[in-house]
């Protein structure tokens, strides 16, 4: 019986808040304020937590949520399912079942609003959070600007980035249904470094390919996953079927994220004892990003601050939708009324200048064709150093709510990017990511506008990661070798018309 996951291939003919656990489990709010002072306190169990004492002298200690958040059930119109490219009818579980383990497909087609957190990966949780929500006074100072800037900083997980949220759940349940290996693909390497951080935990092996691009950028991120024991490949590879075809027609490709997700789909789907992880784009991966925005909640709440603007940096999108699919329920039940601002890179910019249509998540069309915002599976965007915004498509869930008009959309190139990331490392002392620097530059565009209006407004930013494995980037930036990179117009138009076209 052919899998759903069987090589098709694009050119196949189509036609259609106060409390304290003695047990660990209450963490810190971690963030400052000017009528916040951080006190450190020993628990029992010899972990540190801090306590934001207020000028009365109470404390307010913020736990780990212990479920993630499904959007899903609370949005007006529900979200377009994926399709069977064969039968061109919604997705079954079966159908998922050769790549992924099947608590994860549950949750993919989930309409529960919630899902219980396992005790077994809130332990691992532990290890980092909740992390941190830090007010940019010294940015603010340095922009002069009467915006109060938050930004919810998820760099301190082991592998430095947001991605641990759903690496350690995905290695979990896999593990716990007896799976041995799991396979994935990389950009910049931030998810590939974070399952393979994840799957060291749970005695399970990990396999990576990352995008070519990368993988010559950034070797410390490639290091990284092979010290957690990872086995990682250049991709496009010679290892596999897609892999072949691309370096065919091309032998220097820079590959990406959807050539490295054809790599990694086939190599999954042929092994008997491995299943795919992947790292953004999902429904269930956008669920476990959410323990972001349900923190993130609290510790805005606990500072009597409401958030008038929210910005974050999107690729697939599971950094965005974490920090703001729990707001986006406030702002649905009238509670609050943010304006929430993707951001994306210039050069390759999805919800700013692609199509809204059915497409293959991955460059070999062996996914399910999935209703998103795209670019064309074809496209092979410019080598940006935000590797991990280079993919053509954006989740579908995020796809939907821009339809909805739930949020807006903006592209900006990398030299402003790397501008912003300069300023912010020089006055708040963090260096981000490549990533994040597109919601850095978007943040201060905000903070700066409200300078010249007066108003005072709230920004919170996602700041998902750092950037201490990227300074090649910044040396390039800081020698004025850093150029913008666009899309061309035409490689996009080419790429679009092999979007698979479906007869209603």
């Amino acid at each position: 019986m052919m899998s759903l996951f069987s090589p098709l291939g694009p050119n196949s003919s189509l036609t259609s808040g106060q409390s304290f656990n003695h047990g660990g489990k209450a963490q810190s709010l971690g963030c400052s304020s000017s009528k916040n002072k951080p006190m450190q306190l020993k628990i029992s169990s010899g972990l540190s937590t801090k306590a934001i004492g207020d000028i009365n002298g109470s404390f307010t200690l913020i736990n780990i949520p212990h479920q993630w958040y499904n959007i899903i059930p609370d949005l007006p119109v529900k979200p377009p399912p994926a399709l069977n490219p064969r039968t061109f009818q919604p997705v079954q579980p079966q159908d998922l079942s050769p790549l992924f383990s099947q608590e994860l497909i549950n949750q993919e087609m989930s309409n529960d609003n919630y899902t219980d957190i396992p005790e077994e990966v809130i332990e691992v949780y532990r290890l980092w959070r909740p992390t941190p929500l830090i007010r940019a006074k010294r940015l603010e100072k340095l922009l002069g600007t009467p915006a109060r800037i938050y930004y919810k900083y998820e760099g301190v997980s082991p592998a430095g980035s947001h991605k641990p949220n759903t690496a350690v759940p995905q290695a979990w349940y896999n593990a716990k249904e007896g799976v041995k290996k799991v396979v994935t693909e990389t950009g910049a390497g931030q998810w590939g470094s974070a399952l393979s951080f994840a799957s060291s935990l749970f005695n399970l092996q990990c396999e990576v390919w990352q995008v070519r691009a990368s993988y010559d950028q950034k070797p410390y991120q490639k290091l990284m996953m092979q010290t957690w024991g990872a086995e990682v490949h250049p991709s496009p590879s010679d290892l596999t079927e897609a892999g072949r075809r691309i370096l065919k027609s091309n032998p220097s490709s820079p590959g990406s994220l959807g050539i490295a997700i054809s790599e990694a789909v086939e190599v999954a789907a042929t092994d008997p004892d491995a299943k795919y992880c992947l790292g953004s784009v999902l429904n269930h991966v956008l669920l476990h990003q959410t323990v972001i925005g349900e923190e993130c909640l609290k510790q805005m709440e606990a500072f009597g601050e409401v958030p008038d603007v929210i910005i974050g940096c999107t690729g697939g999108g599971s950094n965005f939708g974490g920090l703001c699919f729990p707001f986006i329920r406030e702002k649905l039940k009238g509670r609050m009324n943010p304006l929430i601002r993707a951001v994306e890179p210039a050069a390759c910019p999805s919800l700013t200048k692609g199509i809204y249509a059915y497409d293959y998540g991955d460059t070999a069309g062996l996914t399910p064709l999935m209703k998103m915002h795209t670019l064309g599976h074809d496209f092979i965007p410019d080598p940006i150093h935000a590797g991990g915004l280079r993919y053509h498509g954006m989740a579908p869930l995020i796809s939907h709510i821009y339809e909805l008009g739930l949020m807006e959309a903006i592209a900006i190139p990398q030299t402003e990017c790397f501008q912003g990331a300069v300023q912010f490392a020089r006055s708040e002392g963090l260096i981000p990511a490549p990533e994040p620097t597109h919601a850095i530059a978007a943040t201060i565009r905000e903070a700066i506008r409200c300078r010249g209006t007066g108003e005072a407004k709230v920004i919170l930013m996602a700041m998902c990661g750092h950037g201490h494995f990227d300074l090649p980037s910044y040396e390039k930036y800081l020698q004025g070798n850093l150029t913008d990179l666009s899309f061309d117009e035409e490689k996009i138009q080419a790429s679009l018309a092999k979007i698979p076209k479906l007869v209603s």
